[in-house]
């Protein structure tokens, strides 16, 4: 808001007496003190004009009240309640004059109420004349657009800027070149985010009717209620007739009789019949732009979109050309629509589905297939768009199906796709039961599809592979393999673009992929495709997928021997905090047994026993035998180190009658080795030469700003070519932070540098 100085000579703002307020309405005693806005008021009475914008019952009048009898100005203050958009001119003006002289002003008695431009003439230059600036507040202000009033006012503000404090009290913005006067500073505002009541002022509006509530009830008022100044004492009001007031609250909406009748009465009904046919039929929509208004309302009613939005302040704007209607207006507002016609509700939703979908605002045409209850038509535009992803949680953006649905045991189950549905949402529930029926239910129905479509049956075939991979892979890893190979089987057949834009699918299937080739003894071919699926997961925004990767390839590297690396990447993996593991989720086990290997390779045997113990715990009953039978091995290595190294080719032998493939224990024979070789005693976490470590206490250069930027990418396993996307940089440029970073961090080395840095705590 834009300020101005103005005191009176002893340095504070001045009294006016009592009798140049003769205009000013008494104020009432329900008045709930609002200082923050009336200190806005205060602040913006210094400038030409004040505008004060909100819906019937925000309390603009209430507000200025308020201020003209606790903050006064130094000036003479002026009120003039208007009569709407249907008042004369004439009576406007003479209005304006009997105000301006009951505070003070002097102003001489119209000779003609009918000649506007004289009486605006004569009213400037007897403000100009005066000594002090004048206060006038136009109350309920609602001219039409460049109406004699509105050119009147307008002449008025430019040819007494000095002379004049104009504040207008409107509920849509008065045609006063506001957008000239924000161009200037010379305009301030309060509109209907700042009327909004806090939960401090809705505490004191329930006080005054004699209701203590908890805080986070008064909260939960407040936010039904989107702060609307009107609905808080009506709640109240209720709330006095209630004995329950903490239960009222939590079902309060707008179909509260007295709620609804002041709305349909103050607002719904003072519209025009095109605009009442407009706000019906779009009352069914969270939000409305011009374009999904015309498509509902058809184009006579979707024209007159822009004059809805420019004289309703119930439609706040949320950007991007997008507008929401307040909360309680619109309970109001579809309650009529259902009972006024009743037959068109369905309609309007399938209407509103499809030109959403069209737009790409999945999740908002699903939900409104749902509320015209279409399950059949919301399954197949979600498998359609590959979106199981979503449904199960898999992606960045979660879609819900669930609340206020039927159970999956309720959906339809005639189209493959509804079957699909159902099984993912049992997912959701942890119904397996319920889960395996339907997936065997869409499988039947798959078999039955006619020649001919083919898309159809691919992207059928891919989302039910999806399912059972996101249930089966904390389980039954083999079973997770055959369906990732069926995952990828059906994934040529499907669009590449739309495949593109699912990045939670290929995440999937590159991580139960990879765990699979790794429990096969492939570990070349696993360090792969773990590699592919941790970046797939981070552009899914997929925590549990990405820490999956990371504990896989935490397990590979410690299979090498290579327990620092190993540690980092499990580091990694716990940071930042990922969603809480479930009881038997493998990729925890596998945590544990990592870092019981890595405890062994710092001589801690103790500590490995405890983490064999926590990895043993979360294995529980599971199938996964690879897993298992390391930490058995892992097990028999703590044993001989606590025995002094004892035991030694009972090692070797487990690791040779293990059930492990024959790759893995060539690779793991050595490693097990090393940890019992007595001339190196536990050595093996010291994978890096002598000098390395003798660098770890040379003092590093400090890194800019941009250098850590860059080193933090590295730390995610990030490509140059990905550093450089995210940073907005050229590759180029990103290759000389990295030499910057290696040359003051003394390395040579991605990881290298990653492990210094975490030694110096700069990551």
């Amino acid at each position: 808001m834009a300020e101005w100085s103005h005191r009176t000579p002893d340095g504070e703002h001045g009294e006016h007496s009592a009798e140049q307020t003769d205009s000013v309405p008494a104020l009432p005693g329900w008045i709930v003190p609002r200082p923050r806005l009336t200190d806005q008021l205060a602040r913006g009475v210094r400038g030409p004009l004040t505008v004060v914008v909100g819906p019937v019952g925000a309390g603009k009048t209430a507000l200025a009240l308020e201020w003209a009898h606790t903050r006064r100005p130094p000036w003479p203050l002026a009120w003039v309640t208007c009569d709407g958009p249907a008042e004369h001119p004439g009576v406007f003006w003479q209005r304006v004059f009997g105000a301006l002289r009951a505070a003070g002003v002097t102003v001489p008695e119209p000779a003609s109420s009918d000649d506007g431009p004289l009486l605006v003439a004569t009213l400037a230059t007897c403000l100009n004349e005066h000594g002090d600036p004048s206060v006038l507040v136009l109350d309920d202000f609602q001219p039409a657009l460049d109406s004699p009033i509105a050119r009147g006012v307008t002449h008025l503000l430019r040819h007494a800027p000095d002379k004049l404090r104009l504040v207008v009290l409107a509920r849509r913005d008065p045609p006063l070149h506001l957008y000239r006067g924000r161009l200037t500073s010379e305009v301030a505002e309060v509109r209907t985010a700042d009327l909004a009541f806090d939960d401090r002022e809705a505490t004191a509006l329930l006080a005054q009717h004699g209701i203590d509530v908890t805080k986070q009830t008064v909260s939960t008022l407040r936010r039904r209620a989107d702060g609307w100044a009107a609905g808080l004492r009506l709640a109240a009001m209720s709330m006095e007739r209630r004995g329950d007031p903490e239960r009222f609250v939590a079902q309060l909406a707008g179909d509260d009789e007295a709620i609804s009748s002041y709305l349909v009465e103050e607002v719904l009904d003072q519209q025009s019949p095109g605009m009442r046919r407009l706000l019906l039929t779009t009352s069914i929509l969270d939000r409305v732009n011009a374009e999904l208004a015309a498509e509902l309302a058809g184009d006579t009613d979707g024209a007159l979109f822009a004059g809805l939005v420019r004289e309703n302040s119930f439609l706040r704007p949320v950007g991007q050309g997008w507008y929401r209607c307040h909360q309680m207006f619109a309970d109001v507002l579809r309650t009529c629509l259902r009972h006024e016609t009743p037959g068109l509700v369905a309609p309007l939703h399938r209407t509103a589905a499809a030109w959403l979908a069209g737009c790409g605002l999945l999740a908002d045409a699903v939900r409104h297939l749902f509320a015209a209850g279409d399950g059949d038509e919301a399954a197949r535009l979600i498998v359609h768009h590959l979106a199981i992803g979503q449904v199960l949680g898999l992606a960045r953006t979660r879609l819900s199906v669930d609340a206020g649905r039927p159970s999956p045991d309720e959906l339809p189950a005639e189209e493959p796709e509804s079957a699909l549905l159902a099984a993912a949402v049992a997912r959701t529930r942890k119904d397996d039961q319920a889960c395996t029926t339907n997936l065997e239910r869409s499988a039947e129905l798959l078999d039955r599809l006619p020649q001919g479509e083919d898309d159809r049956v691919a992207r059928c075939r891919l989302t039910h592979a999806v399912i059972r991979m996101e249930r089966l892979r904390c389980h039954d890893p083999r079973r997770a393999g055959v369906a990732a190979a069926d995952a990828e089987a059906a994934a040529p057949q499907v669009p590449h673009t739309l495949l593109a834009d699912r990045p939670e699918i290929p995440a999937l299937i590159l991580t139960v992929r990879g765990s699979g080739e790794l429990r096969a003894g492939s570990l070349k071919a696993a360090q792969a495709s773990l590699t592919r699926g941790l970046k797939a997961a981070g552009a899914a925004g997929n925590g549990a997928l990405r820490r999956d990767c990371l504990v896989e390839l935490a397990l590979l590297e410690a299979l090498r021997g290579r327990f620092r690396a190993a540690d980092e990447l499990t580091a990694q993996a716990v940071q930042p905090p990922m969603p809480p593991w479930t009881a038997g989720e493998p990729s925890r086990a596998t945590l544990h047994l990592v870092r019981a290997w890595g405890a062994l390779a710092r001589g801690e045997p103790v500590r490995a026993r405890h983490e064999l113990a926590h990895s043993e715990a979360a294995l529980g009953k599971g199938s996964d035998t690879f897993l298992a039978e390391l930490g058995g091995i892992v097990a028999r290595i703590a044993g001989t180190v606590e025995r002094g190294g004892r035991g030694a080719g009972a090692v070797a032998n487990a690791v040779t009658v293990s059930r492990l493939p024959q790759t893995v224990q060539r690779t793991v024979a050595p490693t097990c080795a090393r940890l019992l070789s007595p001339a190196q005693p536990h050595r093996a976490h010291a994978a890096a030469p002598p000098e390395q470590d003798r660098l770890a206490q040379v003092p590093a250069e400090r890194l800019s700003a941009r250098e850590r930027d860059v080193l933090g990418r590295l730390a995610q396993m990030m490509t140059t070519e990905e550093i450089a996307d995210e940073l907005y940089l050229s590759v180029n440029t990103v290759k000389t932070h990295l030499k910057s970073v290696y040359r003051k961090l003394a390395v040579s080395r991605r990881s290298a540098a990653v492990r210094r840095a975490r030694e110096l705590q700069i990551l």
